[in-house]
């Protein structure tokens, strides 16, 4: 009667344990920004169908995390240079111990987005790829796309975006891992689409930011 007694205490033990490391599934709000530029264009930026799944303790450590990642970004112009196509960046910023909720083009976080005209060049703390090891304090940005092909010399070339012509383009991702390491305390993370247009007479870059989530 002891051992059976044993037995289905230690049951009854593995069972929390199993449901205190359960996966935890987020469905997050997305978003919408629109921008008119000053030759009558209208850009729409959405975030839809955006949620994430969170293991909170990879590696059986406090400072180990992993998420799963999905949504997508819908881009739609309008007006004057309605036809004038774009370049979409999709990515997520991720902070340890470190309020990630600021607005504006960085986000608050180490890194930006820049375009120098001819290209748009990464400039954020991890350019691509979704491991990082971050300390407290620390934020970092990646970008979800690394599109590999050859340039004009035939060397290795890797693009971050995916361009579109005419009034719409998007990029859907499902499932994609985003794993953090080093941090020992609370944890953030929020997507970010990023969308440069070039009409005949203007360009512009904008920026919508996802609502940031808790990795545990």
């Amino acid at each position: 009667m002891f051992l059976r007694g044993a037995g289905a205490a230690a049951a009854l033990t593995l069972c929390f344990a199993a449901i205190a490391g359960a996966d935890t599934v987020i469905a997050l709000p997305g978003g919408e920004i629109t921008k008119t530029l000053s030759d009558g264009t209208v850009i729409t930026v959405r975030l839809v169908g955006e949620s994430a799944q969170i293991n909170p303790s990879m590696g059986s450590t406090p400072a180990h995390r992993n998420a799963w990642v999905s949504g997508s970004a819908q881009v739609d112009l309008s007006g004057s240079g309605g036809s004038a196509g774009g370049i979409v960046f999709p990515g997520y910023t991720v902070g340890c111990q470190v309020d990630i909720a600021g607005g504006g083009a960085n986000g608050g976080v180490e890194g930006g987005l820049r375009s120098d005209g001819q290209n748009v060049t990464p400039q954020v703390g991890a350019t691509s790829g979704a491991n990082l090891t971050l300390g407290p304090g620390q934020a970092k940005s990646f970008y979800l796309l690394d599109r590999e092909r050859a340039d004009d010399f035939g060397n290795e070339s890797h693009k971050m975006y995916n361009r579109f012509s005419g009034t719409s383009g998007s990029v859907t991702w499902t499932d994609e891992t985003l794993g953090l390491s080093g941090c020992g305390g609370y944890a953030q993370a929020r997507a970010f689409v990023s969308v440069e247009v070039r009409s005949n007479t203007v360009s512009s870059w904008i920026t919508l930011w996802g609502k940031p989530f808790s990795l545990g």
